[in-house]
Parts: structure tokens; C-alpha cells; sequence
């Protein structure tokens, strides 16, 4: 798949793995369409980034937790693509939205359930499938996990079950949407150090040096390493990977 002239949708693109990824994107030649919940200014910035890499980009507001808004938000977002690449189609969709949880399974409240359920599963569920209708044949998905589903740290049991449900739902996406073409799979990033959850992989040292010791290369994960293999995932090299999880964390608790 050459990928000039592709488009790609990055939930959650305004800040930390979600900005990195999509510009990696843009690297790659693709126009970008990409998501924020609040920080419009944030997501600016970076539409501004990659459109000075040649490519185009604009961003919209999504609450990737509310279904109610997705038919219009998807309706929007094909208008755009009628009015700047002739089609009201995309060719990615990259589910990075998310929130963080760090809660004892025994206090979790079911109000904290429930709102990392409709982010991280419900919400990519049915943005997914209503954005099936937008996309071309032969695209691919990408849908972002965490190592949390492989490895368990206590204060997770919510956030990382709920990823590894995605991780289940991505095979079938994969095996009920290969007639179309479309590839489906699973990027799982360890820690990074980003904003995500506050910061803590990234502000807390005692934290950050413990991640490092547990990791085969010897460090806590940046961005840098996340981003370019999504687009990777999206390119014409990586066309006949499908179903398949891949776990980016330096070999973390191998």
C-alpha cells in the first residue's frame, strides 16, 4: 500500500503516544485527521506540525467515551475529507484514546468501572464499527493496548483487563473484517514517559528507575518508540501482519 494520499483517523492525537503517532504518520506521507477532548490548543499545535511536513491535518473534538456523539462526529469528519481529498474516506483508524486508573481492585468503584469500560472497550467498539462505513478497503486498524495485559501491577486490574478484552476483539475484527482487506492489530506500549496518569512513569523516579530494572534494554519507554510502529503497521511493509499483538516495551518482565 503506497501510502501517499492515505488518510488517517488518531483518536486522541493532541498530546503524549497519540501526538507521536500521528506525526509519524505524516511522516510516512499521510494525511491526518486527529481527535482531542479538551485541549484544542494542544491539538493545534500539532496539526500545525504536520502540516508543515506536506500533509494534510485538522482536529476535532471527540469524546471518545460518549457513543451518542460518534455518527456526527464521523459525519463531520467525512465532510472534511469530501472538501480536501475528494472522498469522504479514510484508510487508518488508530484507537489511542484513553484515560488512566490506578485504583485497588478492592476499592474500584463501579463509576470508575464504568468509565474506563466506555473509553477504552465501548467506545472503540462502536466507533469502529460505525466507522466502517468510512473506510476503504484494504486499510488497516490499529488499536492500542498495554503491556498491563500481559504483566499485572497491582492498581490496574480495571484499565488492564479492560485492554485485554481489546486485545480479544481485535481478532475478530481481524478475522471478520479480512474480506474487505482491512488489517486489524494490536500495539501495546509498556511504560512511556508521557502525561499519561499524571505523569507518573515520567515524574516519579523511584517509579521510572523501577521500570527501568525490569526492563531487558534498560530504560522506561519514550514516545519516539511507539509512533513509527503504528505507521509502520499502516505502511506497505507491514501489509501482511493481521491479528497480531505486539508488545513495545524493551522487554519489560520477560
Amino acid at each position: 500500500m503506497n501510502t501517499a494520499n492515505k488518510t488517517a483517523l488518531v483518536t486522541g492525537g493532541s498530546r503524549g503516544l497519540g501526538r507521536n503517532m500521528a506525526v509519524a504518520l505524516a511522516r510516512n506521507g499521510v494525511n491526518v485527521v486527529l481527535t482531542y477532548n479538551s485541549n484544542k490548543e494542544e491539538a493545534g499545535k500539532v496539526v500545525a506540525k504536520i502540516a508543515a511536513l506536506g500533509v494534510k491535518a485538522v482536529a476535532f473534538q471527540l469524546n471518545a467515551a460518549d457513543v451518542t456523539t460518534f455518527d456526527a462526529f464521523l459525519s463531520q469528519v467525512g465532510a472534511w475529507l469530501q472538501e480536501h481529498t475528494g472522498a469522504p474516506r479514510f484508510d487508518f483508524l488508530i484507537n489511542n484514546a484513553g484515560t488512566a486508573l490506578y485504583a485497588p481492585f478492592a476499592d474500584t468503584t463501579e463509576e470508575q468501572f464504568d468509565a474506563i469500560v466506555n473509553i477504552h472497550y465501548k467506545g472503540v467498539f462502536f466507533l469502529t464499527q460505525k466507522a466502517l462505513a468510512y473506510m476503504n478497503d484494504g486499510g488497516r486498524i490499529v488499536n492500542i493496548s498495554s503491556g498491563l495485559a500481559r504483566f499485572s501491577f497491582p492498581g490496574s486490574s480495571a484499565y488492564g483487563s479492560v485492554k485485554g478484552a481489546v486485545e480479544v476483539l481485535s481478532r475478530y475484527m481481524a478475522r471478520e473484517l479480512g474480506e474487505r482487506g482491512i488489517a486489524v492489530n494490536v500495539v501495546a506500549p509498556g511504560a512511556i514517559e508521557t502525561d499519561f496518569g499524571g505523569g507518573r512513569v515520567r515524574d516519579d523516579k523511584a517509579m521510572n528507575a523501577h521500570i527501568a530494572s525490569l526492563t531487558a534494554l534498560g530504560r522506561v519507554g519514550l514516545p519516539d518508540d511507539i509512533g513509527g510502529v503504528v505507521a509502520f503497521l499502516c505502511s506497505e511493509e507491514g501489509r501482511w501482519i493481521n491479528g497480531q499483538r505486539i508488545e513495545v516495551s524493551g522487554g519489560m518482565n520477560l
